[in-house]
């Protein structure tokens, strides 16, 4: 099996957004193969949590970032801070947050748009200026994006969302083509629907505004998913940690769903 071959001893990793969800599932899996992790999320509390759960083994090291992903220079400040305090040299980052509200893209406000760029592409963009140079200088790394299959496919009711991941899809395309002489590769991670709180919330939302229960609506989602259901959080873990390995060091620049086969593009 792949699984057994994964191996992340001696690495750190940060993983944006890691209390719950595919970033949570994801950490897990870093943590049993070995890696050395940095989890960030808002909730302190959570991630207090979080860190015990986490498996370790007596050469691991593990750490935890309170950060808001909607405050960029916040979230760079504190970085800067535990690099400064830890020493940290990042081997593997996984950007990951949750996503803009739900809606129409023409009644969607300036206010709405900046939010969003700020809580996705800024922040990811002042994650790598404070990670990058240790990747450089020891001219290796993997960056890894869990955005969506908007970015092939805009998905009805989130045109802040569908805006805002294809800006991101290209940001993280344009760092591949840089970062490459660096054996730094770069690569994005589309969940489809997945059982995760946001997807809860779309579903909440729908069912209020079509009058329906959210049982229907869950099953309408699933009905146009070739597979024929909701993904578990965990197996959009299993691509992204298997895209942050050594068995994939030749993969660079693509965009990689995770959605059952519902995207209808190639």
């Amino acid at each position: 099996m792949i699984e057994n071959n994964l191996v992340f001893n001696n690495k750190n990793i940060f993983v944006g957004g890691s209390t719950n969800g595919i970033g949570w599932e994801s950490a897990k899996l870093f943590a049993k193969y070995g890696g050395n992790l940095t989890i960030v999320a808002r909730n302190e509390n959570l991630l207090l949590q979080r860190l015990q759960e986490l498996p370790k083994n007596a050469d691991q090291q593990h750490t935890y970032i309170v950060a808001d992903f909607s405050n960029p220079e916040n979230l760079e400040k504190t970085i800067k801070e535990l690099h400064l305090d830890k020493s940290i040299n990042y081997d593997i980052i996984i950007n990951n947050t949750g996503g803009p509200p739900s809606g129409q893209l023409e009644e969607a406000s300036t206010e709405e748009l900046l939010s969003a760029f700020n809580l996705h592409l800024i922040s990811f963009h002042k994650i790598l200026g404070c990670l990058l140079q240790g990747m450089k200088s020891r001219e290796a790394g993997s960056i890894i994006n869990i955005i969506s299959t908007s970015v092939k496919q805009p998905l009805n009711g989130l045109g802040v969302s569908n805006t805002i991941r294809g800006a991101v899809a290209n940001w993280a395309k344009t760092l591949a083509n840089e970062l490459g002489a660096y054996n730094i590769t770069v690569n994005n991670i589309l969940p489809g629907a997945t059982n995760t709180g946001r997807l809860k919330e779309i579903i909440k939302n729908k069912a209020q505004k079509l009058n329906l229960q959210e049982s229907e609506i869950e099953k309408q989602m699933a009905d146009q998913v070739p597979l024929m259901r909701i993904a578990e959080p965990i197996e959009v873990a299993n691509a992204v940690v298997f895209l942050a390995s050594d068995k994939a060091r030749y993969i660079s620049g693509v965009n990689l769903p995770v959605d059952g086969g519902r995207t209808k593009s190639l």
